[in-house]
């Protein structure tokens, strides 16, 4: 088993170590008999750095921990490292720190829901860009939402301090833990904000809550076991406030308007495309009444039936679908087959009610022999020949076989 210094100093980014194990391939690791480097465990993901041996200079890219304690680095390149030889370990910084104002920012939120609402936290997900926790609810209010995030701010400003220390299961018990964990081990690692959350868990931390710096909520929604609170902290809370800004910005100069405005402008814009759609969908019906008058009026009646056969250069399927329907409303005795070129080459297929063939079946008969799909209803059909090519000769065979 690996001594894990990363339980007894979060700001521990440089330290030695001898291999005590060493795997080859294309997965290479090394175990260290001691490390700094956080395994993911708990909802935080894994440290990644780098490790020193003598000149190599190998990237740790991910670390894990075996169910004996033993962790695992998973190096980019085994860089020629040897079992029994001393290495030095460096924690990415950056990426330790980030972790850290994550962790105990979600240590601080949690607690918040508790203290107000009585809200529990059922698990915990670090994200590359975000955070959240989920909340065992059935209802979440964006008030409880805002009075979370503005009590959990108010403790960061208070920079309470942040302590660790071991306890045994027993010793436990009478604590008051925000959550006790299953009984896995004989001694639990306590993360204590001052008069505010005492909390058993093995990530990083810091030292006082003033270096978790901001929390920002960004967004709630409704999941299975409860509610979902995704959230951002310290400098991911600045550069996310930053790319919002940047994005509301850039929209609010497309609509001249404020930031403030927005909510309105969109609204405004909505409607306008819901009266430009409706606008539009009357014109097009009423080209395709027109387009369907002069199909009809150009086709003669042979046999008491007028079979429409046309291709419709230039339109897409929503036209077609509207002209066969006007075509079948004309009259009792009308067949309307048409075909598209417009995107994608499509047939459609249409009678009048009481017409005695099957337009979903013809439809599949003449495309089964070219390798297209389609069919529908008795009354209406549509498919695609794969290519515009061979439309024609595809619609001309489905009237011959109307015509008997």
């Amino acid at each position: 088993m690996s001594e894990h210094l990363y339980y007894h100093d979060s700001f521990l980014y440089e330290f030695e170590a001898e291999v005590v194990g060493v795997s080859a391939g294309s997965a290479a690791a090394i175990v260290l008999d001691r490390t700094a480097f956080y395994p993911t465990s708990g909802g935080q993901v894994f440290d990644t750095g780098w490790i020193f041996a003598g000149e190599n200079k190998v990237r740790v890219k991910e670390v894990a921990e075996r169910e004996d304690g033993t962790i695992e680095h998973l190096l980019e390149d085994g860089g020629g490292i040897r079992n029994g030889e001393r290495v030095r370990g460096v924690i990415d910084i950056e990426r330790r720190r980030d972790h850290m104002q994550q962790h105990s920012g979600q240590h601080v939120l949690s607690a918040a829901f508790i203290r107000l609402f009585n809200l529990p936290t059922v698990s915990f997900h670090m994200g590359v860009e975000a955070c959240s926790i989920d909340l065992d609810t059935k209802n979440l209010t964006q008030e409880q939402v805002a009075a979370a995030e503005n009590l959990a701010n108010d403790v960061v400003m208070q920079n309470r301090p942040v302590a660790m220390r071991f306890v045994s299961q027993e010793e436990a018990q009478g604590l008051g833990l925000r959550k006790l964990p299953p009984v896995e081990r004989d001694r639990l690692r306590l993360i204590e904000i001052q008069d505010f959350d005492l909390s058993a868990c093995g990530g990083t931390h810091v030292a006082a809550t003033g270096q978790i710096g901001s929390i920002l909520l960004r967004k709630v929604e409704k999941v299975r076991q409860g509610w979902r609170v995704e959230f951002v902290c310290g400098k991911r809370a600045v550069s996310t406030a930053r790319r919002d800004y940047t994005t509301l910005a850039e929209a609010a100069g497309l609509c001249s308007s404020h930031l403030w405005e927005l909510p309105e402008q969109v609204r405004k814009l909505q409607e306008e495309g819901r009266t430009l759609r409706k606008s539009g969908e009357h014109l097009l019906g009423e080209i395709a009444a027109q387009c369907a008058n002069q199909l009809f009026g150009e086709t003669p009646e042979r046999d008491g039936r007028k079979i429409v056969v046309r291709i419709l250069p230039d339109r897409d399927l929503t036209f077609a679908k509207l002209v066969a329907q006007r075509l079948s409303g004309l009259g009792p005795n009308v067949v309307a087959l048409l075909g598209t070129t417009a995107g994608q080459p499509t047939l459609v297929f249409a009678q009048s009610p009481g017409q005695p063939f099957d337009m979903g079946k013809l439809m599949k008969e003449v495309l089964g022999r070219t390798g297209g799909r389609g069919g529908g209803s008795k009354d209406m059909a549509q498919g695609g020949p794969g290519t515009a090519e061979g439309i024609k000769a595809i619609l001309d065979e489905a009237a011959s076989q109307l015509r008997g």
